[in-house]
């Protein structure tokens, strides 16, 4: 039987560009020619990539190439049936092993190989079946199953399960048949069970086959589980994830503005600490999971960063600014992008490291550069499904588990547990079902999904309803304007489809403070209240608004000044204002050597209610807009993998083709000139002869990216230190640097 590189000289161009678009690990560097192709496709980790995107029915029926030893001499495809038992068709192994073919995994049509490295790639014992028993034969294990006693049968029926294996301490004791005590001793005793160390045995594989009867290797899995497909409606996914969304660019906000106006210490390992992640989620209102969701989402975005330096701290970057004031869908699609394409898990925060140590967000563990794969994997799949159908995450599981076994590891059943959480805390996903921004994502980039989202967002309302408790709802998402004020002049007490908010005098006085007058209050709540205007809500702004800015601060390096002389002497007579290095330059004017800002602040802390002045006498807001630096000086992003293409895979076929025939020709013909390098001068002039008759040349050539490889080309023209000539075989031109050629030959017809 033909070897792999036979077989692969067998292949048509057009297969052994699927080959190597199906496994690009085989093309990078170039191979010279099939047989190095070959090789390469041998190899173990080569075999172990490949394994990793075959799904569960084709992995078992490799198991069964390897158990019928496939990897060293051929295998009938009947043989292969009979393993894997009566309930595999014989369509479903065809058209798994023609998978197989294809991923050069198997070789052959009537008789079957596989490379040797396969055994090694998969699991010690295939389909849970151990050795077989040297002077066992089939009817001599059923015989010795139906003469086993109960305590036997049993035993033997267990490891015939997933794992041949079993601990006992009597598996290095031999003990003769008549003394024998246990199940264990006596099976040992008549060579039923092997011992496979100093404290296991192991079931040998016809006893094993015996128990299991028509299903030899156990129950496989030939065809795709069916999910559970719940019909849900597209407008009513969308429109649950439009919630989600503002609910989401809320508490990034939020996240922002805190750590704007109090930046938590960057820790010496890196990431964030656990008081300082409380406290944000406390501030956020948000729990601690998803907390860590949105600071990992912050900073691979860029909206934070470290701000470096001898303390450093995590610090909103300027182009959180930039995010703050664009539109909603935008935000989240930047939001989204990222996400997709974050090389992290941010679902690992919480739990242990090697060391014990608990994993916070923003720290190293936390890094995984598959992890966009497997994201992709989970939403690809949701994707196949008709638009508005979910499926519960136990069918997703068993789904993507039978398609991918391999992949994942042991925390694969969380990778996508956390994938369809987090997706749906995006906006993404919605009621189990992918939402049609979530499409666009995937198949157009984020601006058709910032499209797709922007219409399903509910139209923002110029209006909100005020409450005689002092409450204002509003009813949807409101217009940036109107949100802006609002949040100026209200607390947020309660989110969801409606927001709620409370007005208190530290709200009124916030946005007195910010120049806000009284009567511009009061035409607020006026012209965009839907309901009257409680008459609680006007007596509060206008008692807050009569108190207010009565002391007048400006600089000196800062001032105060009232008009009433009275309640300046107070301010001098107040505990805890001597700090304000405050001194009386007129009977209604104090100054201080602190700045404007100290000034104000101390003297709310004392009890008072001053405004900030400016030079032209109107009220100065001294709020901060939080701290900023540049951003980018973290990596977050998955590095891209440049793929071959199809004209360059080929392109690489040729090569390959045109290595064959150059090794051919260089093994079956007389070549000239002598063994060794050829000199420039002998290169030269045999170039040049070539040319002259029109005949053939071996060319040992290396590229520019040091790849070694073998031509046979027909010379047209040398010179200026180059040779043009045509591939002997399709006729195609090409330049040859002479410095690039390490050997020259002659082809003798």
């Amino acid at each position: 039987m033909a070897d792999l590189a036979d077989w692969l000289r067998g292949r048509s161009d057009e297969q052994l560009v699927a080959l190597l678009r199906a496994r690009p690990d085989l093309a990078t560097p170039s191979p010279a020619d099939t047989a190095v192709l070959a090789t390469r496709a041998a190899v173990r980790s080569s075999v172990a990539r490949a394994c990793e995107d075959l799904d569960s029915f084709a992995l078992s029926a490799l198991e069964a190439l390897v158990l019928l030893d496939a990897d060293t001499a051929p295998v009938a495809p009947a043989d292969a049936a009979d393993l894997l038992g009566e309930d595999v068709t014989e369509p479903q192994l065809r058209r798994t092993i023609d998978e197989l073919r294809a991923l050069a995994l198997v070789w052959g049509e009537e008789e079957l190989r596989i490379p040797q490295t396969a055994r090694e790639v998969l699991p010690s014992f295939p389909a849970g079946l151990g050795r077989p028993a040297a002077e066992l034969t089939s009817d001599g294990a059923r015989a010795a199953l139906d003469a086993m006693d109960e305590a036997e049968r049993e035993l033997v029926g267990k490891l015939a399960g997933d794992s041949p294996l079993g601990r006992t301490k009597d598996a290095g004791k031999q003990v003769p048949l008549d003394e024998a005590q246990n199940p264990v001793q006596r099976l040992l005793a008549r060579g039923l069970l092997l011992r496979h160390d100093a404290e296991n045995v192991e079931l040998p594989r016809q006893l094993a086959l015996a128990v299991r009867g028509d299903r030899p290797m156990g129950e496989i899995e030939a065809l795709e589980p069916v999910p559970e497909v719940v019909e849900r409606g597209r407008d009513v996914v969308d429109e649950t994830a439009a919630g989600a969304v503002l609910e989401l660019l809320r508490h990034v906000e939020g996240l922002l503005h805190d750590w704007g106006e109090d930046p938590p210490d960057v820790l010496r390992s890196g990431g964030v600490g656990v008081r300082d992640l409380r406290r944000t989620a406390k501030t956020v209102d948000v729990d601690e999971n998803r907390l860590a969701l949105l600071v990992e989402l912050a900073a691979g975005a860029n909206l934070i960063a470290n701000s470096e330096g001898a303390a450093p701290r995590w610090v909103p970057t300027y182009r959180s600014d930039n995010w703050l004031s664009a539109p909603p869908e935008q935000r989240w699609a930047l939001l989204a992008q990222t996400w997709l394409d974050l090389p992290r898990l941010p679902g690992l925060v919480g739990a242990r490291d090697e060391k014990d140590r608990l994993i916070g967000p923003l720290s190293e563990e936390l890094r995984r550069p598959v992890a966009p794969q497997d994201r992709r994997r989970v939403l690809d799949y949701l994707d196949e499904l008709p638009g508005g159908c979910g499926v519960p995450p136990s069918s997703v599981r068993r789904v993507l588990t039978w398609r991918t076994p391999r992949r994942g590891g042991r925390v694969r059943d969380d990778q996508i547990r956390w994938a369809l959480g987090e997706a749906t805390a995006l906006g993404i996903v919605a009621l189990d079902a992918l939402t049609g921004a979530g499409r666009a994502l995937l198949s157009d980039g984020s601006a058709e999904a910032a499209r797709a989202l922007g219409a399903a967002l509910p139209e923002p309302l110029d209006h909100v309803l005020v409450q005689a408790d002092l409450t204002v709802v509003a009813p949807g998402r409101l217009e940036p304007d109107l949100a802006a004020e609002l949040k100026l002049v209200a607390d947020v007490e309660s989110a969801g489809s409606a927001t709620v908010y409370r007005v208190s005098e530290a709200s009124v006085r916030r946005a007195l403070d910010a120049g806000y007058s009284a009567d511009d209050l009061h035409a607020l709540f006026r012209d965009r209240s839907r309901t009257p205007v409680p008459q609680s809500l006007t007596y509060l702004v206008d008692d807050v608004s009569r108190k207010h800015g009565r002391l007048r601060a400006g600089t000196a390096a800062a001032f105060l000044r009232c008009d009433d002389p009275v309640l300046l002497s107070e301010v001098l007579a107040k505990p805890g204002t001597e700090d304000l290095q405050l001194r009386r330059i007129a009977p209604t004017v104090l100054v201080s050597q602190l700045p404007l800002a100290d000034v104000v602040d101390g003297l709310r802390e004392a009890g008072f209610t001053p405004v900030a002045e400016g030079p032209d006498g109107n009220v100065l807001d001294l709020r901060t807009s939080g701290h900023r630096v540049r951003g980018g000086n973290r990596t977050t992003r998955a590095p891209v993998q440049h793929l071959p293409g199809p004209e360059q895979l080929a392109e690489l076929v040729t090569q390959l083709r045109a290595g064959d025939r150059a090794g051919t020709a260089r093994r079956g013909s007389t070549v000239t000139p002598e063994r060794g390098r050829p000199s420039a001068e002998a290169t030269l002039r045999l170039l040049r002869d070539a040319a002259t008759q029109e005949r053939d040349v071996w060319l040992g050539f290396v590229d520019t990216h040091g790849v070694r490889s073998q031509r046979v080309v027909r010379p047209v023209t040398v010179g200026g230190g180059i040779l043009r000539g045509r591939d002997a075989d399709n006729g195609e031109s090409g330049d040859f640097p002479l410095h690039r050629i390490t050997s020259v030959a002659l082809i003798e017809d």
